[in-house]
């Protein structure tokens, strides 16, 4: 296509220059690798980084779903409870030591918000994250692990933040340029 356009505006530079000079400067060719590249090195890097940076976000989000699985497991089987944890000492000696295993992404002493609820049923669980005017609202945030039998729902709330926005596709969700990556996990305690 290049070459195609290329012979075009030769063979009309040919006719319509009249010198010879002015011919050998628009048929030279010396730079045109240089010139093409730089017209398409731009929108290609933009397309590489994002491409990396939702590639990361996908594996941030996975991450912390097995985390969320993995705590709420504790919760579950009443390893947990037993413990005695506070919210503190589960979030940092459950969840965060599981996230600091293998390759870590996350920030988890102040990026990572655990919120532990217990229900009376499966049907008046809120699924709602608690997003208010584009930021994450933690006043509403508890850890109650409940007893035996009682329905437990474990989340796990992370501000991912988010670098390139390319061709509009904004992956934030948050102000400030964040993506809210939200982790649950929903069970009914095991007789313990």
């Amino acid at each position: 296509m290049l070459r195609h356009i290329r012979s075009t505006l030769a063979n009309r530079a040919r006719r319509l220059l009249p010198g010879p000079a002015a011919r050998r400067f628009v048929l030279r060719q010396d730079g045109a690798a240089a010139v093409e590249f730089a017209l398409v090195a731009a929108p290609f890097l933009g397309l590489i980084f994002a491409i990396v940076e939702t590639a990361l976000v996908f594996f941030a989000g996975q991450t912390l779903e097995a985390a969320a699985t993995d705590s709420a497991r504790l919760i579950m089987t009443g390893q947990a409870q037993d413990a005695g944890y506070s919210q503190d000492q589960f979030k940092t000696q459950v969840v965060c030591n599981y996230l600091k295993t293998g390759i870590s992404v996350f920030n988890c002493e102040s990026g990572v918000t655990v919120d532990v609820k217990s229900y009376a049923s499966f049907a008046a669980i809120d699924t709602a994250p608690p997003v208010v005017d584009g930021k994450l609202d933690t006043t509403n945030i508890t850890y109650t692990p409940g007893n035996a039998g009682d329905i437990v729902v474990v989340r796990l709330y992370y501000q991912w933040p988010v670098y390139v926005t390319l061709l509009g596709n904004d992956l934030s969700n948050l102000s400030g340029g964040k993506r809210l990556l939200v982790a649950t996990s929903v069970f009914r305690n095991e007789p313990f």
